[in-house]
């Protein structure tokens, strides 16, 4: 039986794109440039916010990105204003993240959220109960698809990546758990979506919470 579930977080467990669409936009206009669509933005997150604001910098035609430290630092103090804006969980990660405390799992967090917005978005939606961990990116720690944060989690909870199951809705996300050798599950209600979980390796895939315990189960 498994003991640890490490979740990504945005397109995981909750619906953030409104609000990382909002502060892109708002850093934009800030920055004399044009917004960028939802569905742009959807297709730039899953590395980190410097990568989401290369590409979104990229989209609004700034094409030496030679703004790019200025809009880091607009963007950084946007989104610390506005991460839990419009943010939900998706439908039946409540029930999913209940059904897995009474199987006796330890729950974390890992994201490439920057970790103040990080712990903020999950402990706002979820409370500060619900899980054992919670870690966004971090200057002294490489982030995802690099497994070295998903081990430690792993590691300071003293559970075996053997133990322990990786879940997330990127081909980020299945490149981080396979690279930490954990069971790996992708999900396909998030910002991706089944055709590149499939092109990225993923062995399990699951299209609601409910499958994610039948897939544990078995």
């Amino acid at each position: 039986m498994y003991r640890l579930c490490i979740f990504d977080l945005d397109g995981t467990l909750t619906d953030t794109l409104d609000s990382l669409t909002f502060s892109v936009n708002e850093t934009l206009k800030e920055m004399g440039l044009l917004p960028v669509t939802a569905k742009k933005c959807r297709e730039f997150v899953g590395n980190g916010a410097r990568v989401l604001m290369e590409k979104s910098l990229l989209e609004a035609g700034e094409t030496d990105l030679g703004r790019l430290d200025e809009a880091m630092s607009i963007y950084g103090r946007i989104f610390d204003a506005n991460c839990t804006y419009h943010v939900v969980p998706y439908e039946g990660i409540w029930d999913m993240l209940r059904a897995m405390r009474q199987e006796g799992l330890e729950l974390a967090v890992l994201s490439n959220k920057p970790h103040r917005q990080a712990v903020h978005v999950v402990e706002s939606v979820f409370g500060r109960e619900m899980f054992r961990q919670i870690q966004g990116q971090k200057e002294n720690i490489p982030r995802k698809p690099d497994p070295t944060a998903a081990l430690q989690i792993a590691e300071e909870l003293g559970i075996s990546p053997e133990d322990t199951i990786y879940v997330g809705d990127s081909e980020v996300d299945i490149a981080t758990g396979t690279n930490a050798h954990m069971m790996t599950i992708g999900v396909t209600w998030g910002f991706r979506g089944r055709a590149i979980l499939q092109e990225a390796g993923a062995r399990y895939i699951a299209g609601t919470p409910e499958e994610i315990m039948k897939l544990i189960k078995e």
